[in-house]
């Protein structure tokens, strides 16, 4: 391929759970790194605390991020800065100390960033947890003011449908199996952005979907296999080396410092 066309191909960027190759995922040290790299795009993960707010976080345990065997549902939102999510087995210790962001705290940051967007995904178990009504109604009361900066996701088709519902400006659907039932549900759905594993995509022998939607794919943390994928079309990739991936050359356009 020519340089001519790798250029007319690059694609955008979006920082997963943050720069989470650098800090702990899913924090405001993340996502203002992420910010101040040039992201675009930042994607975290939406869980509800015991008492129904929404919280920026992957698992519900928080084993992984804390070192504590607890769910997120039983905290109240007023114990979450007894936490500290730095990933130690990851990062050692040097972040000790990084508490638990809530939705509204992400939100105040992202705001202050008036080019950038957020892929906002809503976690299955807390849809399952407190039902879909309730999980999608308690973060679209905190999204309100932000919606021209959102775009709400999830794995479950049906609570990103409800969002649309509930005024979300665009909506993404995440899915893992490859198979016609997928594409049956994307056609229906319609969302904006259609996202899957860059696996799921690079195995396949036939053409991606048509539709109005722009693909997503994570999560990539090579330039040029971001690149590559870009020239099959794919529009987004999703990464978890945001800083690392928007050195490249040509990825560097994609940077909203230089925008």
């Amino acid at each position: 391929m020519s340089l001519k066309n790798m250029q007319a191909r690059i694609p955008k960027l979006v920082a997963h759970r943050g720069d989470m190759q650098n800090y702990p995922e899913n924090t405001l040290p993340a996502i203002e790194a992420a910010l101040k790299a040039g992201a675009c795009y930042v994607e975290f993960d939406i869980h509800l605390s015991r008492d129904e707010v929404p919280v920026v976080l992957h698992d519900a345990n928080l084993k992984r991020t804390a070192g504590i065997d607890k769910l997120i549902f039983e905290l109240e939102s007023t114990q979450l800065n007894a936490f500290s999510v730095h990933e130690e087995n990851r990062l050692g210790d040097r972040f000790q100390g990084t508490p638990i962001p809530t939705l509204k705290q992400v939100m105040e940051l992202i705001q202050q960033w008036p080019d950038t967007k957020a892929f906002v995904e809503i976690k299955r178990k807390s849809l399952r947890h407190f039902g879909t009504t309730v999980v999608v109604d308690r973060i679209m009361e905190i999204l309100k003011p932000y919606l021209q900066q959102c775009i709400v996701i999830s794995f479950d088709a049906d609570a990103a449908r409800y969002a649309r519902d509930q005024g979300a400006l665009s909506i993404g659907w995440v899915f893992k199996e490859w198979s016609k039932e997928s594409q049956q549900i994307a056609e229906a759905l319609q969302p904006e952005f259609l996202f899957t594993e860059h696996a799921a995509v690079t195995k396949q022998t036939i053409a991606l979907w048509q539709g109005h939607w722009q693909w997503v794919l994570y999560d990539v943390t090579n330039a040029e296999q971001a690149l590559a994928l870009a020239a099959d079309g794919i529009h987004m990739i999703e990464t978890g080396a945001i800083g690392a991936m928007l050195q490249h050359p040509l990825l560097q356009k994609e940077s909203c410092i230089l925008k």
